[in-house]
């Protein structure tokens, strides 16, 4: 698979990421428990945006000055459309973040950690992914048309059940998992684990925060399995992809923290990110008959992005208007 990435620019790209991790990390707090103000949420989702995009204008400049200004301006835009649809899908996490965290009644100050895991969990996940996909459509072009399939059919199911709440007294995974480890009803702050005395000996035990540890890794994977095939509809450089998709998961924690007390003003957004499968769906399915611009395409995902939040909140602030 061709890709305009030499070793110097992955190398560059992961330096970029561990600093900015161990910044987040060990500077701002990540490893201790602490509660994450909206100023602070709003300050490092402006920080990690910011980045993103500095590193779309460096690849620009890098491009236009080696291999001319035509192919800086066709990867530029594509990173771009990558990084707004992974930022967009990444949304619909934060809402079962926000689920989980509140069917668990883990406390705001518990849940920094637990997120901090769950990002570093789901770069790892998604790397593998990611390059596992890029030699599968190398090797079998035609599993394009699967990922299409697959992320129109996604998008229904998202419009047709937006409303549904999931069930997660019942649900499967915490089943399994209640029926296999021993869990304490009790959080013991941030530990995951503690050791209790039963009939003279240790025994350990689970704590609630780490079923909600496992529950955040796998919501991760689950909508993964939609949105790197979404990034495919847009370009298969494995360099643009990792790069899109990660910085857009990198800033996922912040955002969280930033929508925590805002989620029910966005009551239409599932309905907009259905679109945004169904539409990048489409383009796939198309991929060989007709091949959309993907400057097109971003304008189309930014507009029923921006078009749903604006409905969302005139239906909010028309609900709460006194009558």
């Amino acid at each position: 698979m061709e890709s305009i990435g030499t070793w110097w620019m992955w190398a560059g790209f992961f330096a970029i990421v561990f600093v900015m991790l161990a910044i987040d990390l060990f500077v701002v707090g990540g490893g201790k428990q602490h509660r994450v103000s909206f100023r602070e949420a709003a300050t490092w989702s402006g920080v990690w945006v910011a980045v993103s995009f500095m590193f779309a204008g460096a690849l620009w400049g890098y491009l236009d000055h080696s291999v001319g200004r035509e192919i800086a301006n066709e990867k530029a835009v594509e990173y771009i459309t990558g990084y707004l649809i992974e930022k967009s899908l990444a949304i619909d996490n934060v809402f079962v973040w926000l689920m989980l965290f509140s069917f668990f009644a883990i406390p705001l100050e518990l849940q920094k950690r637990v997120l901090v895991l769950g990002v570093l969990g789901a770069i790892v996940m998604r790397t593998i992914m990611i390059f596992a996909g890029v030699w599968l459509i190398a090797k079998f072009h035609w599993i394009l048309y699967l990922f299409g399939a697959f992320l129109l059919i996604t998008g229904i199911k998202m419009w047709w059940f937006a409303d549904e709440k999931p069930d997660l007294a019942n649900n499967p995974l915490i089943q399994w998992l209640r029926r296999r480890m021993k869990v304490t009803d009790d959080l013991h702050g941030e530990r995951f684990f503690v050791m209790r005395e039963e009939a003279g000996k240790l025994v350990r035990y689970a704590t609630p925060l780490f079923l909600v540890l496992v529950l955040v890794e796998m919501s991760d994977l689950i909508f993964a399995v939609d949105s790197i095939p979404a990034i495919f509809a847009i370009t298969t450089d494995p360099f643009i992809v990792l790069t899109s998709n990660i910085f857009a998961i990198l800033g996922l924690r912040a955002m969280y923290f930033l929508l925590a007390d805002m989620a029910d003003r966005f009551s239409l957004l599932k309905y907009g990110l259905a679109m945004v499968l169904m539409f990048i769906g489409v383009k796939m399915l198309l991929i060989d008959l007709f091949k959309i611009p993907v400057v097109f395409s971003l304008g189309v995902v930014a507009a029923i992005i921006a078009t749903s939040i604006i409905l969302s909140l005139r239906q909010k602030a028309v609900g709460s208007r006194p009558r």
